[in-house]
């Protein structure tokens, strides 16, 4: 993976009847990630440490990954190709043997949920972040309509 990479953070989510918008970034630029509404919803219950009655999908991941001993260091968005974005969830296991990195590609709202419920960073790859449209007026539109501050 190629190191050059931003730090961003999950601004926000806009449900809607069918999917929901991530806006993804940081003070220089925000911008959208489509993902299921499904995903959606799963992203904001990490953000908002809600717990799940029943383990779902990422809470069952996690149990896997703290049963072997494997930590989440970070989610990298790397790519956008045809208007799909591609991310790598980057983890490591430390035992008496070493330490090992290993990189994953998984879809973006995967990386997105999985990061945000081991409280672990964001990145995107800079040339990514460079080109993708800057919605932070949009996202600004949609705090001041809704009320939030954020």
């Amino acid at each position: 993976m190629n190191n050059d990479v931003v730090p961003v953070e999950i601004r926000g989510i806009l449900p809607t009847d069918t999917s929901a918008s991530i806006f993804v970034g940081n003070d220089e630029k925000v911008f959208v990630i489509q993902v299921e509404q499904n995903m959606g919803n799963v992203i904001s219950r990490f953000l908002k440490e809600a717990p799940s009655p029943r383990p779902l999908t990422h809470d069952l991941i996690t149990s896997i990954l703290k049963g072997f001993g494997v930590t989440v260091e970070r989610a990298v968005i790397t790519e956008l190709k045809e208007s799909t974005f591609f991310a790598r969830l980057i983890l490591q296991q430390e035992n008496e043997l070493g330490r090992k990195l290993v990189e994953i590609d998984a879809r973006p709202s995967d990386c997105l949920a999985i990061a945000t419920a081991h409280k672990r960073p964001l990145f995107v790859a800079a040339p990514l972040f460079n080109s993708v449209e800057d919605m932070t007026e949009v996202w600004q539109r949609i705090n001041e309509a809704s009320g939030d501050n954020d």
